[in-house]
C-alpha cells in the first residue's frame, strides 16, 4: 500500500523546481487506482499539472477511479478535444455516468464529438434510470447467430477483441433480431470439439436481468448465483448488455454507504451527489444531516416531557435522576443490536417477512435474558452503592423491562418498515433511540412513583 501523504508531499516539491520530467518519472511509476488515491489529495492546479504529464490510455484509466466531481473538473479545464479522446477509450457506463454528472450543453458538446456509435449508445443508456439495469449496463456485448460453430465463435472473439474493449466472461447467442436464445461460457467454448455448432453448447435457461431491473435486486441476483456477468434484455427480451461482477462491486458498496449514512439519520435523499456530505459544499452536508437532527429534537423534548411530568417524584427522591443516564444508554444499545441484527438479515435474505414472528419471539426472549442477568446486576452494585434495597430494586427491575422493551421495539420497527415498502435502515436512526429513551424514561419513573406511593 502506498503511502499517499509522502507521495503529495514529493510531488509538490518536484512542482516547486519545476522539474517536469522527473514529475512525469514520477507519475509513470503509479498504477491508475493510487493515481485516483493522490489525486484526491492534490488541489485543482497540482491536479491538472499532474494530469497533463500522463499518457492518454492512463489517463483514461485514471478517469474511471476518480469520484464524479474530480471527473467534471479535469475534464472541464483540460484542451476539449483531448477530453473527447479520453471519454471514448472509457467502457460505456462510465461515460454516461461522467456525462450524466454535467450540464445539459457541456455533455452534448462531448456527445456530439464523439464517434457516431459509441455517441449513440451512450445517448441510450443516459435514457435509463442510474440505479437501474439499463443504466449500469455495458452495451458492448460479444454475440454470436444460432447458426456458428466453435471455430466461428472463436475467430469472432479475435476479430471482435481487437476492436471493442470487451468483458470476455461469455458469449451470447442471438437472433437475428438480437433477441436472446443462448448462452455459452468461454471455458466451455475452449474444451469443446472446434466443429461443435453453439447451440449444441449454450444453455437456454438464461438467468438474465431487465433493463428496468433495481439496483438491490441486481445485486441479490449476483449473491444467489456467482456469475461473473449478467445479461440484460428490455420487454421483448433483446439484448441490450451485460452487467459485470465489478459493477456490483460498486453497487454494494454505494448501497452500504448509503444504508449507514440512513441508519445514522442522514438524508441522502436531500443531495445530489452522496461526497458532499463527506467533502463537498457545508451547506449540503448541514442539509443532509439537520432534517432527522430536527426530529430527534421533538422526540428528546417527549423524553424531557416525561421526566417532567413525574417531576413530584424527582423531588421527593433525587437520586433516581443519577440513573437516567444508565438505563438509556443500556436501552439503547441492546435495541440497536436487535435493529442491526433484523435489518442486516432483512438486507442478506437471512431474515423474511414470513420469520418475523420468531425472530421476535426470539430477540424478546434475549432481551429478557440479559435484562434480568443486568437487572441483578445493577440491583446489587444499587444496593452496595446507595445501601438503600427499595432503589436497587426500582433500578434492576426497570433496567430489566427497558432493555426486554428495547429489543422488542428494535425487532418489531424493521419488519414494519419493511412491510410498508420502506428503507429498514430508517430503523436504526435516531428517532428509534429516541423512543427507545421515552419508553425507558416511562417504565423507570413509573416504578419510582409507585414505590413512592407504597412506602406512604
Amino acid at each position: 500500500m502506498i503511502n499517499v501523504e509522502s507521495i503529495v508531499e514529493r510531488i509538490r516539491e518536484i512542482i516547486s523546481d519545476e522539474n517536469t520530467k522527473q514529475l512525469k518519472e514520477l507519475l509513470d511509476g503509479f498504477h491508475a487506482a493510487d493515481l485516483a488515491d493522490i489525486f484526491a489529495e492534490l488541489n485543482p492546479p497540482e491536479r491538472l499539472s499532474c494530469f497533463n504529464l500522463i499518457d492518454e490510455e492512463k489517463a483514461s484509466d485514471l478517469l474511471e477511479y476518480l469520484p464524479a466531481q474530480l471527473q467534471v473538473e479535469l475534464l472541464g479545464v483540460i484542451d476539449e478535444e483531448l477530453a473527447s479522446k479520453l471519454i471514448a477509450q472509457m467502457p460505456h457506463d462510465e461515460v454516461a455516468d461522467v456525462l450524466g454528472d454535467m450540464e445539459e450543453d457541456e455533455s452534448e458538446s462531448y456527445l456530439d464529438k464523439l464517434p457516431h456509435k459509441f455517441s449513440s449508445e451512450v445517448r441510450e443508456l443516459m435514457t435509463y434510470n442510474e440505479e437501474s439495469a439499463g443504466g449500469i449496463m455495458n452495451p458492448v456485448v460479444l454475440t454470436v447467430n444460432a447458426e456458428s460453430d466453435v471455430r466461428d465463435v472463436l475467430d469472432t472473439i479475435r476479430i471482435k477483441a481487437e476492436k471493442d474493449s470487451l468483458d470476455l466472461y461469455y458469449v451470447y447467442v442471438v437472433d437475428k433480431q438480437n433477441h436472446l436464445l443462448g448462452v455459452a461460457s468461454l471455458r466451455k467454448l475452449l474444451t469443446s470439439p472446434i466443429r461443435c455448432k453453439i447451440t449444441e453448447l449454450m444453455t437456454r435457461d438464461i438467468v438474465k436481468l431487465h433493463v428496468d431491473d433495481r439496483q438491490d435486486y441486481i445485486a441479490d441476483e449476483f449473491m444467489k448465483y456467482q456469475f461473473n456477468a449478467l445479461p440484460v434484455v428490455d420487454f421483448y427480451n433483446r439484448l441490450k448488455g451485460i452487467v459485470t461482477w465489478d459493477d456490483v462491486q460498486d453497487i454494494v458498496e454505494e448501497e452500504t454507504t448509503e444504508e449507514i449514512y440512513t441508519s445514522s439519520g442522514i438524508a441522502t435523499e436531500l443531495v445530489e451527489d452522496e461526497d458532499d456530505i463527506l467533502s463537498g459544499n457545508i451547506l449540503h452536508a448541514v442539509k443532509a444531516r439537520t432534517p432527522w437532527l430536527f426530529i430527534t429534537l421533538i422526540g428528546e423534548f417527549l423524553a424531557v416531557n416525561v421526566a417532567n411530568h413525574f417531576n413530584r417524584t424527582l423531588e421527593i427522591l433525587p437520586i433516581i435522576a443519577i440513573f437516567m443516564p444508565l438505563l438509556a444508554g443500556l436501552g439503547g444499545n441492546i435495541g440497536t443490536q436487535s435493529i442491526t441484527l433484523m435489518v442486516r438479515g432483512l438486507s442478506t435474505g437471512q431474515v423474511t417477512l414470513k420469520s418475523a414472528f420468531h425472530h421476535i419471539l426470539r430477540e424478546s426472549a434475549i432481551g429478557l435474558l440479559i435484562g434480568l442477568f443486568f437487572g441483578l446486576l445493577v440491583t446489587l452494585v444499587t444496593w452496595g452503592w446507595q445501601h438503600h434495597i427499595g432503589l436497587g430494586i426500582i433500578v434492576g427491575l426497570s433496567m430489566t423491562i427497558n432493555m426486554t422493551c428495547a429489543t422488542l421495539i428494535g425487532t418489531l420497527t424493521p419488519f414494519i418498515l419493511k412491510k410498508m415498502k420502506v428503507d429498514p435502515a430508517i430503523a436504526s436512526g435516531p428517532v428509534i433511540a429516541t423512543t427507545i429513551d421515552v419508553v425507558g424514561l416511562f417504565i423507570y419513573f413509573s416504578f419510582a412513583t409507585a414505590y413512592l406511593m407504597h412506602i406512604k
